[in-house]
């Protein structure tokens, strides 16, 4: 048993017969339990504003922090929009949400303004909430306090199990919940995923405490909730699955055009751009170069099923970016905003190449003491950057403004600084 689930344990937070907690508790320990049922059924699902404004007064007048969920149809539909929202508060029980139906609750995450959430891997859940008008001030992430404390699995199934003692049923994580209506099974997974998130939030909590991480977790939590949101990504074409295949101008030129026209019709017909042409598909074309329709249909990812209308669009494509003059073509890579691959180094820089791999040395030894995992320690890229330029003077002073200057939080910057002093200075 680990420390995490002694502190379950004695924070009577585990039951007989297959429910969760209730306010009398229980310390029983053994086999895991399967979690079956919500503990007050399956809530019906919130579609019009009236129903929408109840549970807004509920959640308003809860206590305690809030568990947030969100279900997205990823892999079915263009984007990553919210399907479904799932919240559990003390007091106001657990509320399903249809956002497809109720598309602004920015009424209820006003009404939430203040309240902790309670989030598994928050960073992945926080984009479909914001587009809704959802953001929390503060959060606990399940997932994240896992890593801190050192959990090899931190998954939410694998940490409700190891450190709850329950099995959460999860065959439906990946199932399109733009599906309406959507089938109870559904409803009652989504139901129990944040049937025990307050519950985890707690023992981690107590167990982040013991080991002397709390305040660590709790940085962590603040910069994720204050984070802006994401710059969109400039040339997203570039990350077609098996671009390294791809090394001529003219054929960059075509994965880009082959990319942007599948991405306007994945837009305009709401499916995921893979469900409209694999990426697989635009690197053969693009490798190719058809010279016509007919060609174009014998290559993989082309053939039988496709109809001469949808093989004449992406002929069109190619045909576009092959007519493209060379000025217009785009450049091999991207622009290197910071330190060049670490592979390039020892060619590039020696001296640097060797930084780094002490430094690494370091980071990696230091994550193994504290028991947690080296990026969750100090972001891989702040230590890159660190090692291709470092301080003209080395010191604790020095590198620790470098850190805090490349996005090192306080507790990140006191545990491996003087560590990376030495390494540097070797």
């Amino acid at each position: 048993m680990t420390d995490a689930q002694d502190t379950a344990a004695d924070s009577s937070l585990r039951t007989t017969g297959g429910t969760p907690p209730d306010d009398a508790g229980s310390s029983v320990t053994g086999a895991p339990i399967p979690l079956l049922e919500p503990r007050e059924g399956i809530p019906p699902v919130i579609a019009d504003e009236d129903a929408l404004a109840r549970v807004i007064a509920a959640f308003a007048a809860g206590s305690g922090p809030v568990a947030v969920d969100a279900e997205r149809a990823s892999g079915y539909r263009y984007g990553q929009r919210a399907y479904l929202v799932q919240l559990r508060r003390e007091g106001a029980g657990t509320a399903l949400i249809d956002p497809v139906a109720c598309p602004d609750l920015s009424g209820l995450g006003e009404a939430l303004a203040g309240v902790e959430w309670v989030l598994h891997a928050a960073t992945q859940d926080l984009p479909c909430l914001r587009e809704i008008g959802m953001m929390p001030s503060s959060l606990f992430d399940t997932e994240l306090a896992g890593r801190l404390a050192g959990f090899p699995r931190v998954g939410l199934g694998a940490m409700v199990e190891s450190v709850l003692g329950f099995v959460l049923e999860k065959g439906h994580s990946a199932v399109d919940w733009s599906t309406r209506p959507l089938p109870e099974p559904w409803l009652r997974y989504a139901a129990l995923d944040v049937e025990l998130l307050v519950d985890l939030r707690d023992a981690l909590e107590k167990e982040l405490d013991r080991q002397g991480k709390l305040e660590w977790a709790r940085q962590e939590f603040d910069a994720i909730a204050s984070a802006p949101p994401a710059e969109p990504r400039k040339d997203p074409w570039r990350r077609t699955s098996g671009m390294h295949k791809v090394r001529r101008r003219r054929q960059l030129g075509v994965v880009r055009e082959l990319w942007q026209t599948r991405d306007r019709i994945a837009q305009k017909r709401d499916v995921s751009p893979g469900k409209v042409l694999s990426d697989a598909a635009i690197v053969e074309a693009a490798l190719a170069l058809p010279a016509n329709v007919h060609a174009l249909s014998g290559l993989n990812g082309f053939g039988h099923r496709m109809g001469r209308r949808q093989l004449e669009q992406w002929q069109s494509a190619v045909d576009r970016a092959k007519a493209l003059p060379d000025a217009g073509l785009p450049l091999p890579g991207q622009p290197v905003t910071g330190p060049p691959p670490p592979r390039a180094w020892a060619d590039k820089d020696p001296e640097a190449a060797a930084r780094l791999s002490a430094a690494r040395a370091a980071v990696s030894a230091l994550a193994e003491q504290l028991n947690m995992p080296q990026e969750n320690l100090i972001a891989p890229d702040s230590v890159r950057r660190l090692c291709w330029e470092p301080p003209k003077v080395m010191d604790a002073e020095t590198v620790g403004a470098a850190l805090a200057a490349y996005g090192a939080r306080p507790w990140q910057v006191e545990q491996v600084t003087a560590a990376l002093v030495t390494a540097l200075s070797a």
